[in-house]
Parts: structure tokens; sequence; C-alpha cells
């Protein structure tokens, strides 16, 4: 009914490239098995960026369950810079010649989500980010874009759908439908106030009719225990939208409802957030849910033990040593050139773990509260 893949079709490599079809028949054909050493990697981050935070690994350990390979692999939520192999797969190419592109755009989209949303945690601070994007996707992957968006940093998500993979509650009040189809702004946030459970936050919408302003004011009027008011068209209203949120502030406070939030949302990008500093949170949509994705590539680095690799590319198989400052270095395997770091003096720490091995997973893999408590360790380290 709708234009996507089942997991069965992706597990089988139905979702790839007719390319790696032909190779593989003509590998097969011609009888050709050579154990070979392939790495994921960037060479270079969207827009320039310095890092980016590794996503999907979970996804890509159970597409490759089961294959007689050794794979290894950064935690998912490392942060990673370009040209570190943030994945290692041992065995005869044919095991997974024709999962490489699924394999790949498990890694990419997710990996570009989760960096883009962490971008945004490092320019919020503290004030609450929310991944509101989820609308201008294809709806057959919204669960893993809020789930990525989620372990970048976002404090949450507002698709029902994700709350099974992140164990939390999907967060949001209301949308200007409510208030356009009842058809007074006062009258929907009392409806809102009376039929919605408690412990979910009064935000009332207030740039449905009138000035923001004045909808903010009526709506603290309104509702005894406003927690906040949202603002959703920062992006299409005309004026200075910074000052219209001073205005808010302004009003509000005056009128004794220094205790109401502000929140900002719709079309906010990253340029937005300093600007709008004065906002308490912020609903992020397609900054994050359409986020550039990493280019990550897979490339043949050794074959039969002898490094092998096209133009361009680094021959050998390596890993990635990191101290807990985030100071990094490729060593070939089995190299180790430093126990701790010649910029800092810290221990470095081996980042391609074991994940599978023969074909069985042996690798752990972390719920998603403890993967965005991971990254947001390392962002503390890192800047914009």
């Amino acid at each position: 009914m709708f234009h996507v893949a089942s997991e069965e079709d992706i597990k089988a490599g139905k979702t790839t490239d007719v390319y790696f079809i032909n190779t593989k028949r003509v590998l097969d054909e011609k009888g050709i098995a050579k154990r070979v050493v392939a790495e994921v990697t960037a060479g270079s981050l969207p827009e320039g960026y310095a890092w980016g935070v590794l996503a999907g690994v979970e996804e890509a350990a159970r597409l490759l369950e089961g294959c007689n390979l050794d794979v290894y692999a950064m935690p998912e939520g490392s942060i990673f810079f370009p040209l570190e192999p943030v994945m290692r797969i041992e065995g005869d190419y044919r095991e997974f010649a024709v999962l490489e592109t699924p394999l790949l755009g498990l890694l990419c989209q997710a990996s570009g989500i989760a960096t883009k949303a962490a971008r945004f945690r490092k320019l919020a601070g503290n004030k609450i980010l929310l991944s509101f994007g989820i609308r201008r996707m294809h709806p057959a992957i919204a669960p893993m874009i809020d789930r990525a968006a989620y372990i970048g940093g976002c404090d949450g998500f507002s698709g029902v759908a994700a709350e099974s993979l992140t164990g939390e509650k999907a967060r949001g009040t209301m949308p200007h439908a409510l208030i356009i189809t009842v058809g007074d702004q006062a009258a929907a946030w009392r409806y809102f106030d009376e039929v919605i459970e408690p412990e979910t936050p009064r935000i009332a919408l207030v740039d449905t009719y009138c000035d923001e302003k004045q909808e903010a004011v009526l709506a603290a009027q309104t509702i005894k225990n406003l927690y906040g008011v949202r603002l959703d068209t920062p992006s299409s209203r005309r004026g200075n939208m910074r000052r219209i949120l001073e205005e808010v502030r302004w009003e509000l406070d005056i009128r004794g409802y220094r205790h109401v939030k502000i929140f900002i949302s719709g079309g906010v990008k990253e340029e937005n957030i300093r600007e709008l500093s004065l906002a308490d949170g912020f609903g992020v949509g397609t900054s994050i849910s359409a986020a550039a994705t990493i280019d990550f590539a897979l490339d043949i680095v050794e074959v039969e033990g002898k490094p092998a690799a096209k133009r361009g590319k680094f021959g050998g198989a390596k890993t990635v040593l990191r101290c807990s400052n985030m100071h990094g270095m490729r060593v070939p395997v089995g190299e180790v050139k430093r126990a701790t770091c010649g910029r800092c003096g810290s221990p470095m720490e081996n980042l391609l773990k074991p994940l599978i091995r023969g074909g069985r997973l042996v690798g752990e893999l972390p719920s998603a509260k403890e993967i965005r408590e991971y990254v947001l360790r390392q962002l503390e380290k890192v800047e914009v």
C-alpha cells in the first residue's frame, strides 16, 4: 500500500544497487572467494562541520547479524572526525556485497540527523529542545528520525512512533487546527485544559489570529496553570521575530506572568538560536529531520591480508584511538603508537569495538537514553 521496503527485503539485500548484484554474480560464477577488510569513513562532513555524531549502529548490527563476518564499530553516539573509520568489516566480500547500499543508508541518514541535533544542543545550551520535523519526511522513517534526534541531544520529540524505541513519551500540546476548528482561541485553550491529562504541560499556541503578545496575555488570563506559550511562525511572520519575542516577554512580565515560558517553533534554523536566545525552548522541525546526510563510503582497504585501496583512500586495516579530551588518531590495526595522548597526556582508547564475530552479535546495544547521555558528555569537549 505504501512505497516502502519490508524489513525482510532490506535484510535480503533487495534494496541494493544493481551493480552489487552484478558483482556478487561474477564472484560466485568465477569462484572468487577472498577475505577482505572494508571500512566505513566520511572524507568530509556537511557544510564544513568539524565533527559528526554516529547513529544507526544498532540497525546496522541487525542488518549484518547472521552473515559470516567480523564487524568492529564505534559505539553508537560516538563523536567522529573526517577520515576516521567508524566501522570495519572483515570477511568474504560476497557475504556483504549486496548489503553495502542499505548499510550506508542506515548510517548516513541517522548520523546526519543526530549530528544536526547535537549542533542545536550546543547552541541552545540548557534550553528545552524538541524534534518537531517528522511531518516533512516519509512516515516510514519517522521513528528513526525522532530516535536519532533524541540521541543527538534533543530533550524529546513529537512523534508517537518513537516512544517504543526510546522509552520516552512524545511531547507537544496543540496545533493551529485545534484553535481554528473550535473557532475561538480562549475556548480552545480551555477545552484543552479540561480534556488533556494534568501531566501534560499547558503550553498555548498564541499566534493564530491576533498579535502574539495579545494572544499570550489572553492565554495567561484564561488558563490558571499556564506553563508556557508557543510562537510557531518565526520563518513566515513579517517583522523582527526577536522584537516580537521581546514584546511577548515584556507584556507577560508586567502583568505578573514571569513564570510563563516562551517557546519558539516553525522554521527554526541554527542561526536563529542566538538571535532568539530570550526564548525558553525551541521546537526544531525540518532543520533536523531533513538534515544533510553524512556521506559515509564503504571501501575495501585490504585483500587477503595485504593493503589494497583505490586512489584517494588509505590502504590497510585501521583503528581509531581517542582520549577523554576528544583528541584522536588513526593507526594501523595492531599498531598502537601511543598508550597516552601526545597532546594532553590522557590515556587513549581504541574506539572500534567488536560488534559481530562470525555472524553472532557480541557488542552491546545501549538504550537510546544511554546513548544520549554518552553524546552529551562528549559535546562538553567540542565546539560548534
